[in-house]
Protein backbone atom coordinates (compact mmCIF):
# COMPACT_ATOMS: atom_id res chain seq x y z
CA UNK A 1 0.00 0.00 0.00
CA UNK A 2 1.38 3.27 -0.90
CA UNK A 3 1.67 6.04 1.71
CA UNK A 4 -0.22 9.19 1.71
CA UNK A 5 2.28 11.85 1.74
CA UNK A 6 1.05 15.37 2.30
CA UNK A 7 2.84 18.41 2.59
CA UNK A 8 4.54 19.92 5.74
CA UNK A 9 2.58 22.94 5.59
CA UNK A 10 -0.52 21.06 5.06
CA UNK A 11 0.67 18.62 8.08
CA UNK A 12 1.03 21.76 10.03
CA UNK A 13 -2.24 22.48 9.17
CA UNK A 14 -3.84 18.99 10.35
CA UNK A 15 -1.90 20.12 13.78
CA UNK A 16 -2.35 16.86 15.51
CA UNK A 17 -2.21 13.40 14.52
CA UNK A 18 -0.83 10.51 12.39
CA UNK A 19 1.21 11.94 9.15
CA UNK A 20 3.72 11.27 6.85
CA UNK A 21 5.79 14.04 5.17
CA UNK A 22 9.44 14.00 2.92
CA UNK A 23 11.24 16.77 2.04
CA UNK A 24 15.70 17.74 2.67
CA UNK A 25 17.30 17.70 5.66
CA UNK A 26 17.25 21.74 6.83
CA UNK A 27 19.10 21.19 9.55
CA UNK A 28 20.40 19.23 11.83
CA UNK A 29 21.64 17.83 15.65
CA UNK A 30 21.24 15.40 17.87
CA UNK A 31 23.01 13.18 21.03
CA UNK A 32 23.49 9.06 22.10
CA UNK A 33 19.94 8.84 22.88
CA UNK A 34 18.16 11.69 20.07
CA UNK A 35 18.72 13.16 16.97
CA UNK A 36 16.75 16.63 16.04
CA UNK A 37 15.80 16.43 11.93
CA UNK A 38 14.48 19.24 10.73
CA UNK A 39 13.18 18.61 7.30
CA UNK A 40 12.03 21.30 4.32
CA UNK A 41 9.80 20.87 1.41
CA UNK A 42 8.92 23.77 -0.56
CA UNK A 43 6.08 24.52 1.34
CA UNK A 44 7.76 24.96 4.89
CA UNK A 45 10.10 23.47 7.62
CA UNK A 46 9.68 21.18 10.38
CA UNK A 47 11.27 19.80 13.15
CA UNK A 48 11.10 15.83 13.24
CA UNK A 49 12.40 14.05 16.66
CA UNK A 50 13.70 10.48 16.32
CA UNK A 51 14.45 8.96 20.20
CA UNK A 52 16.98 5.82 20.10
CA UNK A 53 14.11 4.00 22.37
CA UNK A 54 11.80 3.82 19.73
CA UNK A 55 14.48 2.22 17.08
CA UNK A 56 16.74 -0.74 16.78
CA UNK A 57 20.29 0.33 17.59
CA UNK A 58 21.65 0.01 13.22
CA UNK A 59 17.95 2.02 12.76
CA UNK A 60 19.11 4.51 15.16
CA UNK A 61 22.81 4.68 13.67
CA UNK A 62 21.24 5.54 10.30
CA UNK A 63 19.32 8.58 11.54
CA UNK A 64 22.19 9.46 13.26
CA UNK A 65 24.45 9.54 9.82
CA UNK A 66 22.02 11.82 8.46
CA UNK A 67 23.40 15.09 6.80
CA UNK A 68 22.35 18.16 5.90
CA UNK A 69 20.15 17.97 2.57
CA UNK A 70 19.64 14.53 2.81
CA UNK A 71 16.31 13.31 0.83
CA UNK A 72 14.05 11.14 3.72
CA UNK A 73 10.69 9.80 3.99
CA UNK A 74 9.03 10.22 7.85
CA UNK A 75 5.90 9.01 9.46
CA UNK A 76 5.07 10.28 12.90
CA UNK A 77 2.68 12.35 14.93
CA UNK A 78 2.55 16.05 14.87
CA UNK A 79 1.98 18.25 17.77
CA UNK A 80 2.13 21.89 18.62
CA UNK A 81 5.49 22.62 20.11
CA UNK A 82 6.07 26.61 20.71
CA UNK A 83 9.96 25.61 21.32
CA UNK A 84 10.05 23.93 17.38
CA UNK A 85 11.07 26.63 14.62
CA UNK A 86 7.71 26.94 13.38
CA UNK A 87 5.81 26.13 16.05
CA UNK A 88 4.93 22.05 15.65
CA UNK A 89 7.26 18.83 16.33
CA UNK A 90 6.71 15.59 14.77
CA UNK A 91 7.94 12.77 17.03
CA UNK A 92 8.74 10.03 14.26
CA UNK A 93 7.38 6.53 13.99
CA UNK A 94 9.15 5.38 10.99
CA UNK A 95 11.98 6.99 8.88
CA UNK A 96 13.28 6.35 5.32
CA UNK A 97 16.53 8.10 3.80
CA UNK A 98 16.12 8.07 0.27
CA UNK A 99 19.41 9.77 -0.72
CA UNK A 100 22.25 10.07 1.45
CA UNK A 101 24.16 13.69 1.24
CA UNK A 102 28.03 14.29 1.15
CA UNK A 103 28.86 17.52 3.45
CA UNK A 104 26.92 20.06 2.22
CA UNK A 105 29.51 23.31 0.86
CA UNK A 106 27.20 25.90 1.95
CA UNK A 107 27.52 27.05 5.47
CA UNK A 108 26.86 30.56 7.34
CA UNK A 109 28.35 33.54 6.75
CA UNK A 110 29.66 32.23 3.14
CA UNK A 111 30.76 35.83 0.40
CA UNK A 112 27.63 36.59 -2.37
CA UNK A 113 30.46 35.11 -4.97
CA UNK A 114 30.60 31.91 -3.38
CA UNK A 115 27.46 31.48 -3.01
CA UNK A 116 26.72 32.09 -6.89
CA UNK A 117 29.11 29.76 -7.71
CA UNK A 118 26.81 27.24 -5.76
CA UNK A 119 24.07 28.54 -7.29
CA UNK A 120 22.66 25.31 -8.18
CA UNK A 121 22.71 24.39 -4.86
CA UNK A 122 21.70 27.61 -3.06
CA UNK A 123 18.45 27.91 -4.66
CA UNK A 124 17.30 25.68 -1.39
CA UNK A 125 18.03 28.33 0.76
CA UNK A 126 14.99 29.50 3.03
CA UNK A 127 15.54 33.37 1.05
CA UNK A 128 15.93 31.89 -2.42
CA UNK A 129 13.21 29.40 -1.94
CA UNK A 130 10.77 32.61 -0.79
CA UNK A 131 11.98 34.51 -3.53
CA UNK A 132 11.30 32.20 -5.89
CA UNK A 133 7.66 31.76 -4.77
CA UNK A 134 7.12 35.24 -5.16
CA UNK A 135 8.52 35.38 -8.74
CA UNK A 136 6.26 32.66 -9.38
CA UNK A 137 3.03 34.35 -8.08
CA UNK A 138 3.54 37.58 -9.59
CA UNK A 139 3.98 35.97 -13.16
CA UNK A 140 1.09 33.78 -12.81
CA UNK A 141 -1.00 36.80 -11.61
CA UNK A 142 0.24 38.79 -14.77
CA UNK A 143 -1.02 35.75 -17.05
CA UNK A 144 -4.66 36.30 -14.89
CA UNK A 145 -4.97 39.79 -15.54
CA UNK A 146 -4.45 39.67 -19.15
CA UNK A 147 -6.70 36.90 -19.84
CA UNK A 148 -9.00 38.65 -17.89
CA UNK A 149 -8.34 41.87 -19.61
CA UNK A 150 -9.11 39.60 -23.46
CA UNK A 151 -5.07 39.77 -24.36
CA UNK A 152 -3.74 37.12 -26.25
CA UNK A 153 -0.56 35.29 -25.82
CA UNK A 154 1.81 35.93 -28.44
CA UNK A 155 5.44 34.64 -28.70
CA UNK A 156 7.59 36.37 -30.46
CA UNK A 157 11.41 34.84 -32.06
CA UNK A 158 14.47 35.09 -29.87
CA UNK A 159 16.85 35.04 -33.00
CA UNK A 160 15.99 38.58 -34.58
CA UNK A 161 18.26 40.21 -37.59
CA UNK A 162 18.23 43.50 -36.07
CA UNK A 163 17.95 45.89 -32.90
CA UNK A 164 14.96 47.50 -31.52
CA UNK A 165 17.07 48.95 -28.07
CA UNK A 166 20.81 50.29 -29.55
CA UNK A 167 22.82 48.22 -31.69
CA UNK A 168 25.59 48.85 -29.09
CA UNK A 169 24.03 46.32 -26.75
CA UNK A 170 23.18 43.47 -29.15
CA UNK A 171 24.44 40.40 -28.44
CA UNK A 172 26.13 38.38 -32.18
CA UNK A 173 25.16 34.61 -32.39
CA UNK A 174 26.63 32.53 -35.76
CA UNK A 175 23.67 31.80 -37.88
CA UNK A 176 24.87 28.87 -39.80
CA UNK A 177 26.69 31.01 -42.16
CA UNK A 178 24.63 34.29 -41.63
CA UNK A 179 24.83 36.29 -38.21
CA UNK A 180 21.64 36.96 -36.29
CA UNK A 181 21.39 38.75 -32.58
CA UNK A 182 19.50 37.87 -29.29
CA UNK A 183 16.76 39.49 -28.77
CA UNK A 184 16.95 42.70 -27.28
CA UNK A 185 13.08 42.94 -27.15
CA UNK A 186 9.73 41.32 -28.52
CA UNK A 187 8.36 44.90 -29.64
CA UNK A 188 9.09 44.77 -33.05
CA UNK A 189 7.31 41.37 -33.63
CA UNK A 190 4.62 42.50 -31.34
CA UNK A 191 3.48 45.07 -33.45
CA UNK A 192 3.19 42.39 -36.21
CA UNK A 193 1.20 40.93 -34.05
CA UNK A 194 -1.87 43.51 -33.15
CA UNK A 195 -2.98 43.86 -36.55
CA UNK A 196 -4.17 39.90 -36.38
CA UNK A 197 -5.09 40.13 -32.54
CA UNK A 198 -5.57 43.79 -31.31
CA UNK A 199 -4.45 43.33 -27.84
CA UNK A 200 -1.31 40.73 -27.14
CA UNK A 201 1.17 39.58 -24.09
CA UNK A 202 4.37 37.85 -23.24
CA UNK A 203 7.44 37.13 -21.67
CA UNK A 204 10.07 35.79 -22.36
CA UNK A 205 14.02 35.86 -22.17
CA UNK A 206 16.08 39.20 -23.06
CA UNK A 207 19.68 40.04 -23.68
CA UNK A 208 21.48 42.99 -23.43
CA UNK A 209 24.64 43.61 -24.03
CA UNK A 210 25.40 46.18 -21.56
CA UNK A 211 29.01 46.70 -19.77
CA UNK A 212 27.65 47.52 -16.47
CA UNK A 213 28.15 45.64 -13.39
CA UNK A 214 25.71 47.37 -11.16
CA UNK A 215 23.09 45.72 -8.39
CA UNK A 216 20.08 46.39 -10.83
CA UNK A 217 21.52 45.11 -14.06
CA UNK A 218 21.83 41.38 -16.16
CA UNK A 219 22.75 40.52 -19.60
CA UNK A 220 20.17 38.18 -19.51
CA UNK A 221 16.94 38.83 -17.70
CA UNK A 222 13.07 38.35 -18.37
CA UNK A 223 11.10 40.94 -19.87
CA UNK A 224 7.26 40.95 -19.28
CA UNK A 225 5.34 42.83 -22.14
CA UNK A 226 2.03 43.87 -24.52
CA UNK A 227 1.41 45.73 -27.42
CA UNK A 228 -2.11 47.35 -28.15
CA UNK A 229 -3.72 48.46 -30.86
CA UNK A 230 -5.84 51.81 -30.64
CA UNK A 231 -4.18 52.62 -27.06
CA UNK A 232 -2.82 56.06 -26.98
CA UNK A 233 0.05 57.08 -24.15
CA UNK A 234 -2.28 58.00 -20.95
CA UNK A 235 -4.27 54.18 -22.12
CA UNK A 236 -0.70 52.55 -22.07
CA UNK A 237 0.56 54.12 -18.89
CA UNK A 238 -2.90 53.45 -17.26
CA UNK A 239 -2.96 50.14 -17.88
CA UNK A 240 0.46 49.99 -16.60
CA UNK A 241 -0.38 50.81 -13.35
CA UNK A 242 -2.84 48.76 -13.54
CA UNK A 243 -1.22 45.43 -13.75
CA UNK A 244 1.84 46.17 -11.58
CA UNK A 245 -1.35 46.66 -9.01
CA UNK A 246 -3.17 43.80 -9.94
CA UNK A 247 -0.05 42.01 -9.57
CA UNK A 248 1.31 43.51 -6.35
CA UNK A 249 -2.31 42.77 -4.75
CA UNK A 250 -1.93 38.60 -5.24
CA UNK A 251 1.50 38.38 -4.12
CA UNK A 252 -0.13 40.24 -0.90
CA UNK A 253 -2.26 37.81 -0.77
CA UNK A 254 -1.06 34.85 -1.50
CA UNK A 255 2.79 35.46 0.11
CA UNK A 256 2.49 36.59 3.24
CA UNK A 257 4.95 34.23 5.21
CA UNK A 258 7.17 34.52 2.65
CA UNK A 259 7.39 38.33 2.34
CA UNK A 260 7.67 38.48 5.94
CA UNK A 261 11.01 35.92 6.01
CA UNK A 262 12.34 38.58 3.46
CA UNK A 263 11.92 41.21 5.75
CA UNK A 264 8.64 42.55 3.71
CA UNK A 265 5.70 44.29 5.27
CA UNK A 266 2.58 42.78 2.83
CA UNK A 267 0.27 44.79 4.92
CA UNK A 268 2.39 48.08 3.27
CA UNK A 269 2.67 46.75 -0.31
CA UNK A 270 -0.41 46.19 -0.03
CA UNK A 271 -1.60 49.25 0.92
CA UNK A 272 1.15 51.30 -1.78
CA UNK A 273 -1.10 49.32 -4.48
CA UNK A 274 -4.16 50.51 -3.31
CA UNK A 275 -2.94 54.08 -3.37
CA UNK A 276 -2.83 56.23 -6.73
CA UNK A 277 0.27 56.82 -8.75
CA UNK A 278 1.52 59.80 -10.29
CA UNK A 279 1.71 60.88 -13.77
CA UNK A 280 4.31 63.48 -14.53
CA UNK A 281 6.18 64.78 -17.22
CA UNK A 282 10.20 64.62 -17.55
CA UNK A 283 9.87 67.96 -17.58
CA UNK A 284 7.60 68.30 -14.43
CA UNK A 285 10.36 65.66 -13.03
CA UNK A 286 13.23 68.29 -13.60
CA UNK A 287 11.70 70.78 -12.08
CA UNK A 288 11.19 68.68 -8.35
CA UNK A 289 14.65 67.95 -8.70
CA UNK A 290 15.78 71.01 -9.14
CA UNK A 291 13.52 72.83 -6.15
CA UNK A 292 13.13 69.65 -3.85
CA UNK A 293 16.67 68.27 -4.28
CA UNK A 294 18.87 70.66 -5.43
CA UNK A 295 19.67 68.99 -8.41
CA UNK A 296 19.58 71.13 -12.18
CA UNK A 297 19.57 68.82 -15.09
CA UNK A 298 18.92 70.52 -18.64
CA UNK A 299 16.05 69.28 -20.83
CA UNK A 300 17.33 66.72 -23.44
CA UNK A 301 19.33 64.45 -20.76
CA UNK A 302 18.11 61.36 -19.60
CA UNK A 303 17.72 60.53 -16.19
CA UNK A 304 20.37 58.30 -14.69
CA UNK A 305 19.97 56.00 -11.72
CA UNK A 306 21.38 58.95 -9.23
CA UNK A 307 18.59 60.72 -10.65
CA UNK A 308 15.65 58.30 -10.59
CA UNK A 309 16.51 57.43 -7.37
CA UNK A 310 16.61 61.51 -6.08
CA UNK A 311 13.68 62.15 -7.19
CA UNK A 312 11.82 58.98 -5.77
CA UNK A 313 12.65 60.20 -2.49
CA UNK A 314 10.12 62.29 -2.44
CA UNK A 315 7.41 59.54 -3.28
CA UNK A 316 6.10 56.43 -1.93
CA UNK A 317 4.45 54.88 -4.35
CA UNK A 318 5.47 54.61 -8.45
CA UNK A 319 5.84 57.16 -10.18
CA UNK A 320 5.14 57.06 -14.29
CA UNK A 321 7.64 59.40 -15.89
CA UNK A 322 6.05 60.43 -19.69
CA UNK A 323 7.42 62.40 -22.33
CA UNK A 324 11.11 63.01 -22.00
CA UNK A 325 13.34 64.13 -24.82
CA UNK A 326 13.27 63.02 -28.24
CA UNK A 327 16.58 62.85 -29.13
CA UNK A 328 17.36 60.40 -26.61
CA UNK A 329 14.68 58.13 -26.84
CA UNK A 330 14.36 55.14 -30.02
CA UNK A 331 13.66 55.39 -33.34
CA UNK A 332 10.26 53.79 -33.19
CA UNK A 333 9.11 56.87 -30.38
CA UNK A 334 7.15 59.27 -31.77
CA UNK A 335 7.23 63.10 -31.30
CA UNK A 336 4.26 64.92 -29.61
CA UNK A 337 2.77 67.08 -32.13
CA UNK A 338 2.45 69.48 -29.11
CA UNK A 339 6.00 69.58 -28.26
CA UNK A 340 8.34 67.84 -30.81
CA UNK A 341 11.30 67.87 -28.95
CA UNK A 342 9.18 65.79 -26.58
CA UNK A 343 8.66 61.84 -26.85
CA UNK A 344 5.38 59.78 -26.50
CA UNK A 345 6.85 57.38 -24.25
CA UNK A 346 6.82 56.86 -20.25
CA UNK A 347 8.81 55.13 -17.78
CA UNK A 348 7.55 53.85 -14.30
CA UNK A 349 9.80 54.01 -10.98
CA UNK A 350 9.81 52.22 -8.34
CA UNK A 351 10.23 53.87 -4.42
CA UNK A 352 12.89 53.05 -1.98
CA UNK A 353 15.73 53.39 -5.03
CA UNK A 354 14.82 50.43 -7.23
CA UNK A 355 14.37 52.70 -10.14
CA UNK A 356 12.60 52.03 -13.56
CA UNK A 357 10.63 48.74 -13.62
CA UNK A 358 8.92 49.83 -17.30
CA UNK A 359 9.84 51.57 -20.11
CA UNK A 360 6.73 51.87 -23.04
CA UNK A 361 5.29 54.10 -25.23
CA UNK A 362 2.93 54.80 -28.29
CA UNK A 363 4.80 53.48 -31.60
CA UNK A 364 5.45 55.67 -34.38
CA UNK A 365 3.12 55.44 -37.40
CA UNK A 366 5.90 57.82 -39.50
CA UNK A 367 8.13 55.96 -41.65
CA UNK A 368 10.32 58.89 -43.01
CA UNK A 369 10.78 59.52 -39.45
CA UNK A 370 12.01 56.66 -38.37
CA UNK A 371 13.99 55.89 -41.85
CA UNK A 372 15.56 59.02 -40.71
CA UNK A 373 16.70 58.45 -37.37
CA UNK A 374 17.80 54.61 -37.81
CA UNK A 375 20.19 56.44 -40.26
CA UNK A 376 21.53 59.10 -37.89
CA UNK A 377 22.00 55.84 -35.91
CA UNK A 378 23.70 53.90 -38.89
CA UNK A 379 21.59 51.27 -38.94
CA UNK A 380 20.78 49.34 -42.38
CA UNK A 381 17.58 50.31 -43.16
CA UNK A 382 16.73 47.50 -45.28
CA UNK A 383 16.87 45.31 -42.21
CA UNK A 384 13.24 46.80 -41.41
CA UNK A 385 11.47 46.76 -44.70
CA UNK A 386 9.36 44.13 -42.90
CA UNK A 387 8.80 46.56 -40.21
CA UNK A 388 8.02 49.41 -42.10
CA UNK A 389 5.47 47.35 -44.27
CA UNK A 390 3.28 47.27 -40.97
CA UNK A 391 2.44 50.87 -41.97
CA UNK A 392 1.63 50.74 -45.27
CA UNK A 393 -1.01 48.27 -45.19
CA UNK A 394 -3.83 49.83 -42.89
CA UNK A 395 -1.69 51.10 -39.84
CA UNK A 396 -3.37 52.22 -36.52
CA UNK A 397 -2.34 54.06 -33.13
CA UNK A 398 -0.82 51.23 -31.34
CA UNK A 399 1.19 51.12 -27.98
CA UNK A 400 2.80 49.16 -25.15
CA UNK A 401 5.45 48.42 -22.91
CA UNK A 402 8.15 45.95 -20.88
CA UNK A 403 8.52 45.05 -17.98
CA UNK A 404 11.77 44.29 -16.51
CA UNK A 405 10.71 41.16 -14.04
CA UNK A 406 13.69 40.88 -12.07
CA UNK A 407 13.20 44.74 -11.06
CA UNK A 408 9.56 44.25 -10.08
CA UNK A 409 10.40 41.07 -8.01
CA UNK A 410 13.88 42.77 -6.26
CA UNK A 411 11.34 45.39 -5.18
CA UNK A 412 8.58 43.59 -4.41
CA UNK A 413 11.14 41.66 -2.17
CA UNK A 414 12.82 43.87 -1.01
CA UNK A 415 16.40 42.55 -2.81
CA UNK A 416 19.95 44.51 -2.84
CA UNK A 417 21.11 43.15 -5.27
CA UNK A 418 19.16 41.89 -8.69
CA UNK A 419 21.18 38.90 -9.56
CA UNK A 420 18.78 37.55 -6.46
CA UNK A 421 15.73 37.94 -8.03
CA UNK A 422 16.16 35.33 -11.04
CA UNK A 423 17.23 31.60 -10.23
CA UNK A 424 20.48 31.77 -12.40
CA UNK A 425 21.48 35.31 -13.31
CA UNK A 426 23.94 35.92 -16.10
CA UNK A 427 25.79 39.36 -16.03
CA UNK A 428 29.22 40.78 -17.63
CA UNK A 429 31.21 38.33 -15.49
CA UNK A 430 28.94 35.37 -14.69
CA UNK A 431 27.86 33.14 -17.53
CA UNK A 432 28.01 29.83 -15.10
CA UNK A 433 26.52 27.92 -13.58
Amino acid sequence: MMTDFISIQEAMNKGSGEVSIRGWVYRERGSNNIKFVVLRDSSNILQCVIKKDDFSDDKFQEAVSVQIEASMEITGTIKKDERAPTGYELSVKEFKIIGASDTFPITKDQSPEFLLDKRHLWLRSRKMTAILKVRSTYIQARDEIFRNEGFYRFDAPILQPSQCEGGSTLFEVKYYKEKTYLSQSWQLYAEAGVFALEKIYNMGPTFRAEKSKTSRHLSEFWMAEMEAAWFDLKDVTEFAKKEIKYCMKKVCEERIEDLKLLGRDSQKLLEIANKEWPTMKYREALKILKEKSKINISFGKDLRTIEEDELMKHFNTPVVVTHYPKEVMAFYKPKDPKNPDEALCFDMLAPEGYGEIIGGSKRSTDVKEMTDELRKQGESVENYDWYFDLRKYGSVPHSGYGVGVERVVAWLCGLNNIKDAIPFPRTMLRWKP
